[in-house]
């Protein structure tokens, strides 16, 4: 039930409004505004109530202009923008044009001034502008965006002349003709989604402005009307801009995005247009939407309700706009036949027949592969699209078990890297989807964190694009093994169909990987793969996240493990398959989640495993073996570097047994230099490029005490260093050897030769600091990261001897020193370190003994676990440490 409005009593003209006249006007416009709350929470459509919100405002409006302005006809009230559309949000702009000559603006200056400052005194804070027609016209002939807004002027009050001298302003052929008109307002279209990220998948999108949001919408009606005299869905159907099919889709779309934006205002208690991750979990439960399972929460299905309306609106944004361009650029050639189904129109495809798709539904996978053969051509043409749309509504199921249709999207897919493009125009007009009923259910899916900064079916064509690049040599500094790799694998389509399947069961509570692997054989069966291709393909889906945690979270100089990994791949194959899938997956789950590092990490592990197959995956060298041949390798490069063989042996002698089995000679090398010209005095050392790049090297040898490591992690920690990796040894004589990998916590990069020696002179002076107790930097945690703070969760497992401890919680400013002193408080050496942040999350392996080197017995576990919990302000409970996505 939509709320009644009151009636207002007539005004004096030019008597003025009293104090209490408004009080009385600011009551009424409460009212309304709780009244149109109260019937959003009943289920009242928020497209109604908006347009009764400008009813209130507008009645409220031209009282207070008569009584300050009257009856006079020399100057008029417009509403422009969507209030002239008849159109207000809660908390939306109320745009206002007052319009006359200059002579009557003048006589009525202080009349104006006295009505603008009564709307801000009663709470309307309007948006406004006073302007002659002359002036209206020169500033609407520079600024497109003005007279777009002059197109929806509506006149409130006054003058009837004044109205129609502006119908003829913005009717005025002369004035942003159609082409102009579309061109202009294509760029500023452009320029604003550059804004937002170019995309509709914005974790926090804009309901307004982004991609599919409700400007698109906007922008269809003023092109529509400039361009074919249609201002309304309803009269571009009419006109056959747009189908029925396509009207009835816009308007749902419409629905939700108002819905949405009414919804936001009402919680954010001001115009707000972001789905910010402040209001997104309150406005799930406001509008409905409950928890299905920890894979489907009701967050995650209101954000996909949002991207699917904003696809919908930005697809059929595109088709209205190319329909457009098409009407003012027709064709100046005869079409040119392509092939046996399509010919060029211009640089547009068209279909020679137009119930092609009817007949044969594997075409609306052919035109994505004429598409290719031809990149002189635009793209498909509107009629196209439509075809394309009303085709996959009609054969609906039976195409996805069309055997033409899958047969010709395994030619596609056997095209190798070219057919990504394809895939993504697939995905981009909804054919990918219709064939893949499981890629339907992940469309518009996001994952409520701060890790996965793109919805499912958008990462899987980010990671299909990074594939495609691989081949591109202008990639090969950012993949360095990717390239000659990828052009040697048999069969790429296999690759592509696993980056397809990888993630496709996100969403269905489960393990995705698993669940995917089983959608991966039934579409190998589908497709008519051989089934060593279909095993090949599932075991990738199934494994695809394997070369990831094995890289980030074990120790890869470790020849037990690089075994066990490779154990695990089996043969060459699937390792080259796998690596390219791993960091494919990588750079295309957050723009700034790969870097140098890892980029080496799991070249480093490819290369290992590499040959650890080619031995035939013997049991790896004894300890002591790679120790002296390590030690070995060590000293001839000190030897070659001009150090005497007996000095050097004295240097590496030194060094602790552990150095030797988890450093590689050269680091070694390096270390043994540094130690040397340092004599009997501490050590910090920081190169900001380390030997195999990517990161920057620190490296301390000092004596150790309480404290030492927290004290180093605090300091790391003040100079913005993200530690990726500690080894940290300490001698019989209490000597530590401690090395640090380190990356700019900002740029992800290595960094820079001045910051390098500055953090040299910081960590030279804690460690001649009479006491090294840290100074942990206390800052606030992002608007973004109060929103996804979760309870620690700690896993205790036996490694060689000592105790791995598994740490996943909650990324902050200062976590690792934090986390420094708690071990220390709980009496526990710490002896590796592998740190890893994905979003908001971070997950933190430590190697740890008790003070004796032995592992942690249960009491020791559970002091770690309670002063832990403690420090880092959680309630003791201990989970399952899950596997990072």
């Amino acid at each position: 039930m939509l709320p009644t409005l009151p009636r207002l009593p007539a005004a004096m003209p030019r008597s003025g409004v009293s104090a209490e006249a408004r009080r009385a006007l600011r009551q009424v416009l409460n009212d309304a505004d709780r009244s149109l709350a109260g019937a959003f929470h009943a289920g009242a459509e928020a497209t109604a109530l908006v347009r009764v919100r400008a009813q209130a405002v507008e009645g409220v409006l031209r009282h207070v202009w008569q009584a300050c302005i009257g009856d006079a006809a020399d100057s008029a009230l417009f509403a422009i923008g969507g209030f002239g559309r008849g159109l207000l949000f809660p908390h939306s702009d109320v745009d206002l044009l007052i319009l006359g000559e200059a002579a009557s603006l003048a006589h009525q200056a202080r009349a104006i001034e006295a009505f603008l400052a009564c709307l801000w005194d009663i709470g309307l804070q309007p948006g406004h502008a006073v302007r002659t027609p002359s002036q209206c016209r020169e500033i609407a002939a520079a600024d497109v965006s003005v007279f777009t807004s002059l197109l929806d002027a509506r006149r409130l009050a006054g003058g009837t002349a004044l109205a129609d001298a502006l119908t003829g302003l913005v009717g005025d052929p002369a004035l942003w003709p159609a082409q102009a008109f579309l061109a202009a307002k294509c760029a500023e279209q452009a320029a604003r989604h550059a804004r937002f990220g170019d995309t509709a998948y914005n974790l926090e999108p804009n309901l307004k402005e982004g991609p599919g949001g409700l400007r698109t919408l906007d922008l269809m009606r003023w092109l529509g009307r400039r361009i074919a005299g249609a201002a309304d869905f309803a009269a571009m159907a009419a006109c056959d801009l747009i189908d029925p099919t396509e009207h009835a889709a816009l308007e749902r779309s419409e629905a939700l995005l108002v819905r949405y934006r009414f919804a936001l205002h009402l919680v954010a208690g001001r115009a707000e247009e972001r789905l910010l991750f402040d209001h997104q979990r309150r406005l799930a439960a406001e509008l409905g939407y409950r928890d299905e399972h920890a894979g489907n929460l009701a967050v995650e299905q209101f954000m996909q309700g949002y991207y699917r309306a904003a696809t919908v609106a930005e697809r059929l944004g595109v088709q209205c706009i190319e329909r457009l361009t098409e009407l003012l650029e027709p064709p100046a050639s005869a079409p040119r036949v392509l092939d046996r189904d399509f010919v060029a129109l211009g640089l547009r495809i068209e279909t020679r027949s137009p119930d092609l798709f009817l007949r044969r539904p594997r075409a609306m996978i052919d035109v994505f592969r004429v598409q290719l053969e031809h990149p002189e051509l635009r793209g498909l043409s509107a009629q196209t699209m439509r075809l394309v749309q009303q085709a996959l509504a009609r054969h609906d199921e039976a195409f996805v078990t069309d055997p033409h249709a899958l047969a010709a999207f395994l030619d596609l897919l056997r095209r190798g890297t070219p057919a990504v493009e394809a895939l993504v125009r697939m995905n981009r007009h909804g054919v990918l989807a219709a064939l893949l009923p499981p890629f339907r259910r992940v469309v518009g899916r996001m994952q409520y964190d701060l890790f996965h900064a793109y919805t499912v079916d958008e990462h899987t064509m980010r990671v299909l694009r990074n594939v495609a690049r691989f081949a591109d040599p202008a990639a090969s500094g950012e993949f360095p093994l990717a390239g000659p790799i990828l052009a040697a694998l048999d069969k790429p389509e296999l690759l592509l169909l696993a980056a397809l399947f990888h993630d496709i069961a996100k969403g269905r509570g489960g393990d995705h990987a698993t669940l995917g692997e089983a959608e991966a054989r039934a579409f190998g069966a589908r497709l008519g793969l051989p089934e060593g291709d279909t095993e090949l393909v599932a075991w990738l889906v199934r494994w695809h996240l394997l070369m990831s945690v094995t890289a980030q979270r074990q120790d890869i100089a470790d020849p037990e493990v690089v075994h066990r990994f490779a154990v695990q791949v089996g043969d060459r194959e699937r390792l080259d398959y796998l690596y390219l899938l791993t960091i494919a997956d990588i750079a295309g789950t957050h723009p700034k989640l790969w870097n140098g590092w890892k980029a080496r990490l799991l070249a480093d592990l490819h290369t290992a495993t590499r040959y650890m197959l080619r031995a035939g995956l013997g049991r790896p060298p004894q300890a002591e073996a790679r120790i002296e041949q390590c030690r070995a390798e060590t000293l001839a490069l000190l030897v070659a570097e001009g150090y005497g063989r007996d000095r050097a042996v004295g240097l590496l002698a030194r060094f602790p047994r552990g150095s030797f089995l988890r450093h590689k000679p050269a680091r070694i090398a390096w270390q043994a230099a540094v130690v040397a010209r340092a004599g009997t005095r501490a050590v910090v050392a920081v190169r900001a490029q380390s030997l195999r790049g990517g990161s920057s090297e620190l490296f301390i040898c000092a004596p150790d005490r309480d404290g030492l490591f927290a004290a180093i992690a605090a300091t790391l920690d003040r100079f913005g260093c993200n530690v990726l990796v500690a080894r940290l040894f300490v001698t019989p004589e209490r000597q530590v050897f401690d090395t640090f990998d380190l990356l700019d916590a900002e740029t992800q990069a290595p960094i820079d030769a001045a910051r390098a020696a500055s953090l040299e002179a910081a960590l030279q002076r804690v460690l001649g600091a009479r006491d090294p107790s840290p100074r942990i930097a206390r800052r606030n945690l992002s608007r973004r990261q109060r929103h996804f703070q979760r309870a620690p969760q700690l896993a205790f497992a036996e490694v060689q001897g000592r105790t791995q401890l598994a740490l996943v919680c909650s990324d902050r400013p200062g976590l690792l020193a934090e986390v420094a002193l708690a071990l220390r408080e709980a009496r526990v050496r710490v002896h590796d370190a592998r740190i890893a942040t994905f979003g908001e999350r971070a997950e933190d392996f430590f190697i740890v003994s008790d003070e004796n080197d032995a592992p942690l017995d249960a009491d020791a576990q559970a002091r770690v676990r309670a002063v832990l919990l403690r420090r880092l302000g959680a309630s003791p409970v201990t989970r399952e440490v899950p596997h990072a996505d």
